[in-house]
């Protein structure tokens, strides 16, 4: 269990985050939502040792991020991709950008010309090393964000809001991307404001006022609609259907995760009637 607040934000009322008690296991895949203040961007920066928390511990792999012995070794197992691509780019050409982290790790050269097609094929900008990244669409430079992080690499990606500042194809790139690493054993935490991206975890934490209020797999936690707005969250568009349905007195389960489930439940119930 750990706190955190900001040094102009003291008063406890006001800590960013409070008695947040959560365990992320191997290979997870595990969406945060919840609204603008309820502290995901501070979870993630803690995850990784960006910030420390104020009380408490944080234990990534076994290792707490208070431990400075321990510091440098949990940020090179946790890779964080940001909101803004652009802000991540640093190399003059895609091959620049995704060796920068390696050269920082003082991984051998023989190794990191080893790593850099392999991961660039991964994340589908094969053939693109000479390419300047400010030719690539929004989508292909937040999959260089990730090329770049999974050339280190870690055992755990934070995603922090990463599709935010997309369009629907570069958010679909990306999204694919996220779920592409998870298969591949990778674990994965993302922070979303979509409940369409969430549906796609393992697992669904919903913050707010800097605690985790609900949790659970996300169509259990999308089924609890009244709960989730008042947080301001809505399930995805399915999930309200349903709601609406039972409210008309249509006697479905709500179990239903995609249009084809809830068709074939009213079909089933219609047949019925």
């Amino acid at each position: 269990m750990f706190y955190h607040y900001f040094p102009e934000k003291t008063p406890r009322s006001q800590w960013a985050l409070q008695g947040v008690n959560l365990r992320i296991d191997p290979g997870e895949y595990v969406a945060v939502m919840g609204p603008n203040g309820s502290g995901k961007s501070t979870l993630a920066k803690l995850l990784n040792g960006l910030l420390l928390p104020t009380e408490g511990c944080v234990r990534v792999m076994g290792k707490d991020t208070r431990n400075a012995e321990d510091l440098w070794e949990i940020r090179r197992q946790v890779g964080m991709v940001f909101q803004n691509p652009d802000n991540q780019i640093v190399g003059a050409t895609v091959r620049d950008d995704v060796a920068f982290g390696m050269e920082n790790l003082g991984v051998p050269r023989a190794e990191m010309l080893r790593r850099i097609p392999e991961v660039l094929s991964q994340m589908g900008l094969a053939g693109r090393e000479e390419d300047s990244p400010h030719h690539l669409s929004g989508g292909q430079k937040q999959r260089l964000a990730i090329a770049g992080i999974l050339a280190m690499k870690p055992a755990v990606i934070l995603f922090d809001e990463s599709t935010s500042m997309l369009d629907p194809a570069g958010r679909d790139d990306v999204m694919q991307a996220i779920q592409d690493l998870h298969r591949q054993g990778t674990t994965v935490v993302h922070i979303t404001h979509s409940a369409r991206e969430a549906s796609l975890a393992d697992r669904l934490v919903v913050m707010a006022e800097g605690r985790v209020q609900m949790q659970g797999a996300p169509g259990e936690v999308f089924r609890q609609g009244e709960r989730l707005r008042d947080w301001d969250l809505e399930p995805p568009l399915i999930y309200r259907l349903q709601e609406q349905l039972q409210k008309q007195g249509m006697p479905l389960t709500g179990t239903a995760s995609d249009t084809k489930e809830l068709v074939n439940e009213l079909w089933g119930l219609l047949s019925k009637g």
